[in-house]
């Protein structure tokens, strides 16, 4: 039942799609490169977290990551139309660099996801959204002091309480009132109405809730601290400045071959797209149309810590959207993409985003010698992620029939 989903043909195509487009794409995106890189360079990548060039310096290192992904793709589906040598040396570095670049934002972003899903499953207020360059998140106070009984709920937000009085003993006494006030204020979605306490059910996860985040918190931010120092070696490395050289050479000089004038590039392009529709039409789309189907969860609750081989033809299909989606801005140029492949883009994310927060919950239950307490809040918020993984197969269901049909001339 495999469709198109784009009319490649059509008009909305544009009217230039030899090699003339390619290259003037690949330039394109070799000048984000370079200018990313300098920004990244005048910002002083190597800043600590809190320095003033931090978030100058990560917003260059994720436009540098954006690039090199379009170039690398690029060059992926259009490689019969560039010089085979060439495009095959420098495809695989512009992977290594934007995968390495992408490891440290990684390991924050799932830390903040495990955090939030602990308090949400403890029944406890919501994590405060931490301020830009503060680095990871404090550890609840008395997180390991917490055998001796079960906590409130209010402990799971004491580590935002600090450092909202922290931040604030800085400016003054006014502030620390301010602060102090605003740690006893109740969450803004329950204005005028006192704290929830926890359900009785809910007991034994408030126990090891606290505990449980003070190891994803420990475990989570070396593995983002290694992979800080990663990057930093990778970009001061022989190897990332010989990518850096032939990215320079790429913004001014195309290696198309003599065939790419004459080669229409929506022939390559709708081979990248049938890729697409044929690994997607593999995926049990019938049962994740299901809500609720526990296919991902059960699956999941496997004692082998490999990673789930089911989750492994969706990131597939993952990668392959993403080559269609950059095959469409090579043709298309400047006109929005669809919205509809945007959402099932998005829906892949969350599920790449669930899958890798439950694997490293579950890693985290396998640290020797934890309370039981702790590992069966880990074990909770694991079922959890999984659960979110099979929302994201719902959601990308639903997106991608709706780009089937809705695009599809009867």
């Amino acid at each position: 039942m495999a469709q198109r989903h784009h009319d490649l043909t059509g008009p909305t195509a544009g009217s230039v799609t030899t090699g003339d487009a390619l290259a003037a794409y690949l330039r394109a995106q070799a000048t984000e490169f370079l200018r990313a890189l300098r920004l990244h360079r005048e910002a002083g990548g190597g800043a600590a977290n809190g320095a003033p060039g931090v978030t100058g310096s990560a917003d260059a290192t994720t436009a540098l990551r954006r690039s090199a992904r379009r170039i690398s793709a690029s060059l992926h589906t259009f490689r019969p139309l560039l010089d085979p040598g060439w495009s095959e040396e420098i495809r695989p570095e512009l992977a290594w660099l934007s995968g390495t670049l992408a490891l440290e934002h990684a390991c924050e972003a799932r830390l903040e996801r495990l955090l939030l899903a602990l308090h949400r499953l403890s029944g406890a207020a919501a994590v405060p959204t931490q301020p830009a360059g503060t680095g990871s998140p404090a550890r609840p106070p008395g997180a390991e002091a917490t055998a001796g009984g079960a906590p409130a709920p209010v402990s799971l937000v004491s580590a935002g309480a600090a450092r909202r009085a922290t931040g604030a003993a800085a400016a003054g006494p006014a502030a620390t009132g301010a602060a102090a006030a605003a740690a006893q204020k109740p969450p803004a979605g329950n204005a005028g109405h006192p704290a929830r306490p926890a359900a009785p059910d809910r007991g034994n996860l408030t126990v090891g809730a606290a505990k449980a985040g003070a190891l994803l918190d420990r475990q989570l931010t070396l593995a983002r601290t290694r992979a800080h120092s990663t990057a930093l070696q990778a970009l001061g490395s022989s190897r990332f400045h010989a990518v850096a050289d032939r990215v320079a050479v790429l913004a001014s000089d195309v290696p198309l071959t003599p065939a790419a004038a004459s080669t229409d590039l929506r022939t390559l392009a709708a081979a990248a797209e049938e890729r697409l529709t044929d690994a997607a039409g593999a995926l049990p789309l019938l049962t994740a149309g299901h809500p609720y189907n526990a296919e991902a969860l059960i699956h999941g609750l496997s004692p082998d810590p490999a990673p789930h081989p089911q989750d492994a033809p969706w990131h597939q299909v993952r990668l392959l959207l993403r080559l269609h989606r950059y095959a469409l801005e090579v043709l298309r140029g400047d006109i929005p993409p669809d919205t509809r492949l945007l959402a099932a883009g998005q829906a892949l994310d969350r599920h790449r985003d669930a899958s890798e927060a439950a694997a490293a919950a579950a890693q985290a239950a396998r640290t020797p010698r934890i309370a039981p307490a702790t590992a069966y809040a880990l074990g909770v918020l694991h079922a959890d992620q999984r659960h979110e993984v099979e929302a994201a197969r719902y959601a990308f269901q639903r997106s991608w029939q709706k780009q089937t049909y809705g695009t599809t001339t009867p």
